[in-house]
């Protein structure tokens, strides 16, 4: 278990991981920072020290770190700061009151053929470069029992802070991968799935698309989504093997990303539902 040190001035250097996480130019989660994974509140820090990303700093009042230390455990090797609310909202340049925070590096990010060793039921995402839209597609994914998530080409960073936050930690959790390829070339990797015995389903409201319920019914899935306004390219839909709709209200014509993967997502699991249509999810 890590030893606590009280600090008080928000001026120190033991704490320069997380200052001025307002400020986009200095923070170290962002493209040319130190590239760090920043969690903050009891939860996703929690998950955060359960996963296989190296922790850093923790920082946070006596009663979260006291929290901390009977659930997970502090980690051995990491700075634990004990700070109170006044000094830490300094550090980090805004109100902070979650109570608890932490940094930690980045593990190397799993292989493809890592994310889908024993996977039945995947998700995809091409162009979705909104950071809460990862989060919450990440959240879902965890909520739904998805075992993990390729990334195709033009998407944002799921280890961006904001869409830490949004997952509540799932990001940390759910494993992931990106497929090589460009915008017009990462198409290729959906055969590969297909050669691996995955149905792979693009999501989109065209009407000549089968209902969504007919589509998920195989022992693997990998459920493709794309960006926010646009969804899914020619290109990507060419490469899935099914085309599915979500029906919807006459005047409405698609939802928001996250929510549509989570309505296919649900469809999902009702397929693989389980005595008393009880979900094999975990």
């Amino acid at each position: 278990m890590g030893a606590r040190v009280r600090m008080a001035d928000p001026a120190d250097p033991r704490l320069a991981e997380l200052r001025d996480l307002n400020r986009a130019e200095s923070r170290p989660d962002r493209p040319g920072g130190s590239g760090l994974v920043v969690a903050e509140g009891r939860l996703i820090v929690e998950r955060l020290l359960a996963s296989r990303y190296p922790v850093r700093l923790v920082a946070g009042t006596a009663a979260r770190l006291d929290e901390l230390a009977a659930g997970p455990g502090l980690p051995a090797g990491a700075t634990v700061a004990e700070v109170d609310r006044a000094t830490i909202s300094a550090v980090v340049g805004f109100d902070f009151h979650r109570g608890v925070l932490a940094t930690a590096d980045r593990a190397p990010e799993h292989s493809v053929a890592e994310v889908l060793a024993g996977a039945r039921t995947l998700l995809v995402l091409e162009g979705v470069g909104d950071h809460e839209n990862i989060g919450a597609l990440f959240r879902n994914a965890a909520g739904l029992g998805v075992d993990g998530v390729l990334f195709g080409a033009a998407c944002a960073d799921p280890l961006y802070r904001r869409s830490v936050r949004v997952s509540m930690g799932h990001v940390l959790r759910v494993p992931f991968a990106h497929l090589p390829g460009g915008t017009t070339t990462w198409q290729r990797g959906l055969a590969g799935l297909r050669e691996r015995g995955f149905r792979v389903v693009a999501m989109t409201p065209g009407e000549s698309s089968a209902p969504l319920w007919e589509a998920m019914a195989a022992e693997r899935v990998a459920l493709v989504v794309g960006a926010e306004g646009p969804g899914l390219t020619e290109h990507a839909m060419r490469a899935c093997e099914v085309r599915a709709r979500i029906p919807m209200a006459a005047g409405a014509d698609s939802l928001n990303v996250a929510t549509a993967a989570a309505v296919g997502l649900y469809e999902r699991a009702r397929t693989l539902a389980g005595p008393m249509g009880q979900p094999r999810v975990t």
